[in-house]
């Protein structure tokens, strides 16, 4: 019996312990700078996110937000960067798309997506435009289906690279229409971008940031939206789901901690980013690079994490991909 209360015993002080440092955590986070990792080069959306939302979290806790750009090998380099931190809140990661796509499409990966990282918030989510070059004689999904049925294997597509969302976008817009439109990879959106403009390729799924300064010039015609509702930006044009049930594919962006972070600090962090992102000034700069700003639960957003994971392993399967 005294071995029993003397369990229970240093159960209960342990979880007083454990309740204790969660609260001194969160009363003294944060006192240091932190440190958001974005596993790409400069200048690239994520980066772009990551240095809108870092400002204003500087402003509202106090403490400066530093941006540290570590890409490299798919993202997979700052990545686990991140997952190797010190779970204490000072080294924070901003993720993509590519986030819940490496698992599939890598054999072996420097860290568990999953049980790595704590999620903090899905921060925007960033729908793409099916656009083609003006030459070719469509200007509605239901004519570039009806197209490239009738003309198997001659219609084209170009990509920032094999596994990426632009190529993944496409391959379900093939798997659902039933059509195949052949995929050419490129190393990167330039390029890729450089020769759709050019001709040389006929279609492709564009970030819609990247592609709105080429439609408004009519170097590139919208054919349509990927997500569920019509772009405010461009509510003339249609979604792909419209004429093609069931397709959706936006690309997620939002903010994890290293696994064992405090979920006081955890609460911290959620609680800077999702009012930072439902003031007006900050909607207003997602919304004109056509990102939907999000800011959701810790709970929500892990969900989405598990779900986006699961979307993923059918679309890479049905494009046929093999993990390098």
């Amino acid at each position: 019996m005294a071995k029993i209360f003397w369990k229970l015993g240093l159960i209960f002080l342990s979880s007083i312990f454990s309740v204790n440092y969660s609260f001194a955590a969160s009363q003294k986070y944060p006192d240091r700078p932190i440190r958001l990792v974005v596993p790409f080069a400069a200048g690239g959306n994520t980066d772009i996110f990551a240095r809108v939302i870092g400002a204003k979290i500087t402003e509202k806790l106090g403490q400066q937000v530093v941006v540290d750009n570590r890409g490299g090998a798919g993202a997979t380099i700052g990545t686990a960067m991140v997952a190797r931190a010190a779970p204490d809140g000072y080294t924070l990661l901003m993720v993509s798309g590519s986030h819940v796509v490496n698992p599939h499409i890598y054999k072996s990966l420097p860290y568990d997506t999953l049980k790595d990282f704590s999620p903090i918030t899905l921060v925007v989510d960033v729908p793409s435009l099916l656009v083609a070059n003006p030459s070719v004689p469509v200007k509605t999904v239901s004519t570039l289906i009806n197209l490239a049925k009738a003309s198997p294997g001659k219609l084209n597509y170009a990509s920032s690279g094999t596994g990426t969302f632009a190529h993944l976008a496409f391959e379900l817009f093939n798997t659902l229409a039933g059509v195949k439109i052949q995929h050419i990879a490129y190393k990167g959106n330039g390029p890729a971008t450089s020769d759709l403009l050019g001709g040389q390729v006929q279609f492709m799924m564009g970030a819609q940031p990247a592609a709105m300064p080429h439609i408004q010039a009519n170097k590139l015609v919208p054919i349509g939206v990927t997500s569920a509702k019509r772009s405010p930006q461009l509510p003339n044009v249609p979604t792909i789901s419209e004429s093609l049930p069931g397709y959706e594919f936006n690309q997620g962006f939002g903010m994890l901690a290293p696994a064992g972070t405090p979920r006081s600090v955890i609460d911290i962090l959620n609680r800077a980013i999702v009012e930072t992102l439902n003031s007006e000034e900050v909607r207003k700069i997602f919304s004109s690079q056509g990102a939907v700003p999000i800011g959701n639960s810790v709970t929500e957003y892990a969900k989405f994490i598990t779900t986006e994971i699961e979307k993923m392993a059918k679309v890479v399967k049905d494009a046929g991909l093999n993990p390098i």
